[in-house]
């Protein structure tokens, strides 16, 4: 399938701790680095793909349509984590599209996507996407608030029979689902409930009954996993600057036990988090604070706050929703809504970060949702 390209004129603001050269300029050298996001527009849902240069610097992005609509409106329309996600080998992107439905998958080569299939998800406003093997699995967060796994080969998607799994009750407002690292269970979040629900994956695809625990903390909104058997969920708390990041031990029973509860991440509204791929830090994003905070992840999944919490600013009033960390473990990505802009920061080796500044080229204030990074 022929890919839509069009470039945007993109600035670069660098932050002040930025002693590399910025190379927005010098042209496109395609080493199979970028960035991706979405638009979710109403209309024409796309995804625009930053070439990412070997300092961290975006290049102005191509476009490209998923052939489906997303739900609009502004904020936070989806409320979700993981409706962008590349697959484990990163070849592949998955996006949702909740205004339609559907479904979409690209193979990814470099910055260039390539639209492969788009498929109905068994269910209403699919708002988060997780894949393991050849296996793919859909949230779908209104009406019932259901699961639906598809099969995976060669950039194609069948349902699988019998695959659908329930949530604890309707209308969950679910905010992720997520694969553990050696996919034998699914772990979904429900905000309504404050609850992390699991469910055991059989060898065909099909879903044991829900397992429920509730959340150590208040307002349970993402889950993400490490490969320890640790799961982690960030809270948006109960208000003001209460956000909180647990984590867990997942037994084989499905349950989970908490680790560390309710560490505070000095700021407002938490709701996402990324882990870097050796399993050593877990980032969040604290949207109402234009901040991000950073924890080491000990072996037994017990959480440390880095020093000063907070290893990230991005301006005031960025509305830094997502966050996705590069397949080298180099650098962490916020998608900055409101002011339009995805915000860049190399991660030290500590687990700091030293701020990048911002790429702009995204529309302000506008239905942004989801981001993910090779």
């Amino acid at each position: 399938m022929q890919f839509v390209k069009s470039i945007l004129p993109v600035t670069i603001i660098v932050g002040a701790a930025l002693s590399m050269p910025a190379l927005a300029n010098q042209g496109r050298e395609d080493d199979g680095n970028a960035v991706f996001v979405m638009t979710n527009d109403a209309q024409s849902n796309e995804i625009l793909a930053f070439q990412r240069n070997p300092y961290g610097t975006l290049l102005s992005p191509r476009h490209f349509k998923t052939e489906g609509r997303g739900s609009g409106g502004k904020g936070d329309p989806l409320a979700s984590q993981g409706s962008l996600t590349l697959s484990q080998d990163r070849e592949w992107l998955f996006a949702v599209n909740a205004g339609s439905g559907t479904l979409s998958v690209f193979r990814v080569e470099g910055e260039r996507l390539f639209l492969t299939d788009r498929i109905a998800t068994g269910g209403a406003e699919p708002t988060s996407v997780t894949q393991h093997g050849n296996l793919v699995y859909v949230l779908n967060a209104a009406g019932s608030s259901n699961v639906v796994g598809f099969a995976f080969h060669n950039g194609h998607l069948s349902e699988i029979a019998d695959s659908q799994g329930f949530l604890s009750a309707n209308g969950a407002n679910p905010g992720s689902i997520v694969f553990t690292a050696d996919g034998k269970f699914l772990i979904a979040t429900e905000k309504t409930g404050n609850n992390i629900d699991s469910f055991a994956v059989g060898p065909n695809g099909q879903l044991s009954q829900v397992k429920v625990t509730p959340s150590a903390g208040p307002g349970a909104f993402a889950a993400n996993t490490v490969g320890n058997g640790t799961v982690l969920v960030s809270e948006t708390g109960s208000g003001g600057t209460t956000s909180a990041l647990s984590s867990y031990h997942l037994l084989n029973t499905g349950s989970l036990t908490p680790v560390t509860s309710s560490v505070p991440t000095l700021g407002a509204a938490n709701c996402w988090n990324a882990v870097t791929p050796n399993g050593r830090f877990v980032y969040v994003s604290n949207a109402g604070s234009s901040t991000i905070a950073g924890f080491a992840i000990s072996a037994s999944g017990a959480l440390t706050a880095l020093p000063g919490t907070i290893v990230g600013t991005n301006p005031a009033g960025s509305g830094n929703l997502d966050i996705a960390i590069s397949a080298d473990g180099k650098f962490l990505f916020s998608l900055n809504s409101a002011g339009g802009t995805v915000g860049a920061f190399a991660i030290n080796v500590d687990g700091s970060l030293t701020n990048l500044g911002t790429a702009r080229g995204l529309p302000a204030g506008s239905s942004l949702n989801g981001i993910a990074a090779n």
